[in-house]
């Protein structure tokens, strides 16, 4: 199938351009298992790279143009290098345009233009990290082609550059060191403070799971004002408890911490302590015990967004407690929030249920009908025509 779509994506290059692409390049978006909004506070997250991908077609040019099209856009986007800010582009378009910004200030100078096509299967507006997809396989296509040779952990935090600075999310670097970093079967541990990045095993398929990704199709923006002020309440809970990042707190200073701050930062803050903790927990019992072991801390770490943090939506807690009630053993909302999927591990024999029981909850309840397939663990941004 990876060859199928790579040379599709080709080919649609040839018909845009008018000339072949000099390759192909791919990166999967992501689902995070858990560890939410800690990836900005320094903390750690245990994400994993998805069987759905996003495909760049890149050839050079002799200028320094930089050219986009995309299936999902009608129009190119162009202009040149040396024109690409967060004031002169916008939309889809930012997020290519953005990497090479990102690449050529990352190495001191201006390479040559470049012609770029972009197709990809990862549902945008899910909290797979579409943009993350994007952003990983032009950064690898660009790396190459410019012939930079740079870290996976560099061309990661290209991508996060491109994100902050172009488009104006501010996005953590989670998102991106899962697409880079991704194995079969394996999870990315990360330290966000350090970019330090373990595989973990994940053992589903082995113990009869298969992680569900519930897509509400309530469609969320990371640019949008909630992801921001849930941003500065952290920055602002670590400035009180005089702390460079709420990733130097734990259980023990939340007592200290209820009493400096007010109840909407401080349940803020506390999402942020125990969320980490759960990471940690989730590890150590993926290590010890398998994933049978970890479906009480998926559903914790979602009590946490949804009372705490204050960014999951009714169609998530129903699609999160319908898996349940029908046999899934774990189940979260994933992503930055305010809509977007779920996740729930769900043994095999459970799938058909969960899946009818989830549909027939929304109908009932008028929400538009879900999206609902399994993923597993893939490999991360590379080369594949």
């Amino acid at each position: 199938m990876t060859d199928q779509l790579a040379a599709q994506v080709s080919n649609r290059f040839a018909v845009v351009y008018g000339h072949e692409p000099e390759g192909v390049w791919s990166a999967p978006g992501r689902v995070n298992l858990i560890g939410e909004h800690t990836d900005y506070n320094e903390g750690f997250v245990l994400p994993f790279a998805i069987n759905r991908r996003t495909y760049a077609a890149v050839s050079k040019r002799t200028d320094d143009r930089i050219r986009v099209s995309s299936t999902f856009a009608e129009l190119p986007v162009e202009l040149s290098l040396s024109e690409i800010s967060a004031e002169t582009v916008s939309g889809w378009s930012a997020y290519p345009l953005g990497v090479v910004w990102a690449v050529a200030e990352k190495s001191g100078g201006f390479g040559v233009g470049l012609d770029i096509f972009i197709d990809s299967d990862v549902p945008v507006g899910a909290g797979l990290s579409s943009s993350a997809a994007i952003e990983c396989a032009v950064a690898v296509a660009v790396d190459e082609l410019w012939a930079l040779a740079l870290a996976e952990r560099d061309l990661a935090r290209i991508g996060q550059r491109a994100e902050n600075a172009i488009v104006g999310a501010p996005t953590g670097i989670m998102d991106q060191s899962a697409s880079m970093l991704g194995e079969l079967d394996h999870a990315v541990f990360l330290d966000c403070r350090t970019l330090e990045a373990q595989s973990v095993e994940l053992g589903f398929a082995e113990a009869g799971l298969e992680i569900l990704i519930i897509d509400t199709r309530v469609e969320h923006r990371h640019a949008d004002g909630g992801y921001a002020s849930r941003r500065a309440a952290c920055e602002e809970g670590a400035r009180v408890m005089g702390v460079a990042a709420l990733r130097d707190l734990n259980a023990n200073d939340l007592t200290l911490a209820a009493e400096r701050l007010d109840d909407q930062t401080f349940r803020r803050v506390r999402h942020v302590v125990t969320e980490n903790s759960r990471v940690l927990a989730t590890v150590d019992a993926l290590r010890k015990s398998g994933p049978t072991a970890i479906g009480e801390l998926l559903y914790a770490s979602h009590e946490s967004m949804r009372d705490d943090f204050e960014i999951s939506v009714d169609e998530l807690d129903t699609a999160v407690e319908m898996a349940l009630r029908h046999g899934a053993i774990g189940a979260r909302m994933t992503g930055g929030g305010f809509g977007g999927a779920a996740i729930a591990l769900t043994p095999l024999a459970k799938i058909s249920e969960v899946t009818l029981a989830v549909k027939a909850e929304f109908a009932s309840l008028g929400y538009a009908e879900p999206n609902i397939f399994a993923v597993s663990a893939a490999p991360g941004a590379r080369r594949v025509l």
